[in-house]
């Protein structure tokens, strides 16, 4: 409940935001003709997960293999019983080398893995916009391809990698279903291939990657291929979030339709985004 009531708030604020009711400056008013360029520290999340991937190697080629499955397996051993205490089991097998991941799946062979509960408000966005010509405009197209189409237009808003920012794309959902799409959204934490697999699953004409980490030149290629490899190459994908603007031409070039960086009023993304899933029917 307290996560549902401050994405609510998030979402009227942002509705007010929109509206120009509240002034960010620079954002909804006293906007500049050209932006700066900004120097940002360009980091290459490929070599850095090689390099991790290579320190995980040497560990467990350097560890007594021996004595570290036998620690995990104590551990899994307490969880099973309910006896035992299970951070110090935990602590007792890193000690011996394992990693987190491997500490993580002794525990979940028993436990089983949480998964959260996706749920957004709704009509809290649309209701700022009850009377907007514009908005009723964009409900009204979308009811004209109903019609041709027989179905709403369908969107999967998704979350990959290590990103736990949420509220942003929650509000981007909420809003895009008050308006009148079909929205769908990824579990925190997806790989892109899971992502793809829902968006197949779900028959989605387009996904929304949300990206706040700065995993997009990684993760959202990786979505595109994804989609490509399960014959889903008809999915739209398009991208928002803290997207610097040097980036928009290599996302563009790697497959992806549109990007909203930062500040981007919702009823013009969900303008351009029914545009593209018309002229991809």
């Amino acid at each position: 409940m307290p996560k549902l009531r401050i994405e609510e708030a998030a979402a009227k604020k942002q509705a007010r935001i929109d509206r120009g009711e509240d002034v960010i400056v620079g954002v909804n008013k006293f906007q500049i003709d050209e932006q700066d360029a900004v120097d940002i520290l360009e980091i290459d999340n490929e070599q850095v997960r090689d390099a991790q991937l290579l320190r995980l190697d040497n560990v467990r080629a350097a560890r007594d293999d021996k004595a570290c499955s036998a620690a995990l397996l104590a551990l899994t051993d307490a969880a099973s019983s309910g006896e035992g205490n299970l951070l110090d089991l935990a602590v007792k097998a890193t000690r011996c080398r394992a990693t987190v991941g491997e500490i993580s799946d002794a525990l979940e062979s028993v436990y089983g893995r949480f998964v959260a509960n996706a749920q957004t408000v709704s009509g809290v966005y649309g209701a700022a916009y009850a009377e907007d010509a514009n908005w009723e405009g964009i409900s009204m197209d979308i009811e004209a391809f109903v019609e041709k189409h027989g179905r709403r237009p369908r969107m999967l808003v998704a979350k990959m990698g290590q990103d736990g920012h949420d509220r942003g794309a929650k509000v981007v959902a909420t809003a895009f279903a008050d308006v009148g799409f079909d929205v769908d959204l990824s579990p925190m934490f997806a790989t892109p291939e899971e992502v793809a697999r829902q968006a197949v699953e779900n028959d989605v004409h387009v996904v929304g990657a949300s990206s706040l980490a700065a995993g997009h030149k990684t993760l959202v290629p990786q979505l595109i291929e994804a989609l490509r490899a399960q014959g889903a190459d008809e999915v739209i994908v398009i991208a928002g979030g803290v997207i610097p603007q040097q980036d928009y031409a290599f996302l563009e070039e790697k497959g992806v339709t549109l990007i909203f960086g930062p500040g981007t009023p919702i009823p013009e993304a969900a303008r351009k985004v029914l545009d593209a899933i018309n002229a991809n029917s």
